[in-house]
């Protein structure tokens, strides 16, 4: 298994590959990355031939930025027979681990969603067969992944269940919150879900925490942390939503969130200002320095160009500001699916 397939946001590819050379370079295994425009995959192949398989299993899928979704297998099969698709993709699926499950996939561009009733159809006779050659155990450690990149090429390959996205392609199903005033209110859900493990939100997103939402109006992000039962102080020039006032939960500072601050240490800091990314990673380490948070979440919009460069460079230097002020912090990063032109940041202040 010297194939890595890894799913990304389409037109970040070249960013996705960047990220997964230097990440396994890093722990001296070498390859060489395969990448089409817009296409939302990228292809590393390792001149080891357990090199995908060992990257897997040494990198954490939580701490990649901008793959969405991976899995190792072998080369993609080309020209199927449109007849007998089982046959080969069977065949390919017998020379990897035993799986739990099957996911069928395409890739996340209007070519690949055309693809997904022809995955979903030859998945359950892909299943059957799997069965009948006792490929599939409920115990395994492996999930298998089927993915269609036309109607006569895929590919076949495995992705620890412990160790990659909890959902098919990477892509969490959260629906729009009627009562939220804008769509950009998936992002802030989107980030505790990939962030927080859900087996601790009743405990680090409470009730009756508070929180301030700089860069607020009208409210998407502030939704999220009322609809948790938190108190926010929302912080933006442009107006809130009169919904979001009448709960009582919300106090409207219309001022610059840049030269807000709040007379007390709070639970949560978020924010999704529009502006240079190095000027809102300075604010969260202005704020992360003096502990004004516990924990906090954000959006970096990202350049047209060095976008993997310009992360990593924001990301170090946090990571500096913090160590050179004696504080211990858990710091991520991650291209959510409901990011566009933007990844998003978590730092969780530990103890002194």
């Amino acid at each position: 298994m010297n194939h890595l397939y890894l799913h990304c946001r389409s037109g970040f590819e070249k960013e996705c590959a960047a990220e997964l050379n230097d990440l396994a370079a890093g722990r001296g295994i070498y390859g060489y990355s395969k990448t089409n425009p817009a296409s939302a995959l990228v292809e590393f192949v390792t001149h080891e031939l357990d090199g995908a398989e060992r990257l897997i299993k040494q990198l954490e899928f939580k701490r990649l930025m901008f793959v969405r979704q991976w899995f190792v297998g072998a080369e993609i099969l080309q020209n199927l027979p449109v007849d007998d698709r089982l046959t080969p993709l069977l065949a390919s699926a017998q020379e990897l681990p035993v799986a739990c499950e099957v996911w069928p996939e395409t890739t996340d561009t209007n070519d690949g969603k055309s693809l997904s009733a022809l995955a979903r159809k030859f998945s359950k006779p892909f299943i059957q067969a799997l069965k009948r050659h006792q490929r599939l155990a409920p115990s395994a450690k492996w999930r298998l992944h089927l993915l269609f990149l036309s109607g006569n090429s895929a590919v076949v390959g495995v992705a620890p269940v412990n160790n990659s996205a909890a959902c098919v392609m990477g892509i969490p199903r959260l629906r729009q919150p009627s009562a939220a005033p804008s769509r950009a209110t998936l992002k802030l859900e989107e980030a505790w879900h990939h962030f927080v493990p859900a087996e601790e939100w009743d405990e680090r997103l409470a009730g009756g925490m508070r929180g301030v939402d700089l860069g607020a109006a009208p409210g998407g992000w502030t939704w999220q942390l009322v609809n948790r039962g938190m108190f926010v102080d929302a912080v933006d020039n442009g107006p809130m939503a009169e919904s979001l006032m009448e709960t009582g939960q919300v106090t409207h500072h219309q001022m610059d969130g840049f030269v807000y601050e709040p007379k007390k240490p709070v639970d949560w800091l978020v924010c999704d200002i529009a502006d240079k990314p190095s000027r809102t990673a300075s604010l969260m380490g202005r704020w992360a320095e003096r502990r004004l948070f516990r924990e906090a979440v954000f959006n970096l919009k990202l350049p047209m160009k060095q976008r993997y460069a310009e992360v990593t460079k924001l990301a170090d230097r946090l990571a500096e500001t913090l160590a050179d002020a004696g504080i211990n912090a858990d710091i991520a990063f991650k291209q959510l699916y409901h990011d566009r032109e933007e990844v998003t940041g978590h730092i969780r202040l530990l103890g002194r």
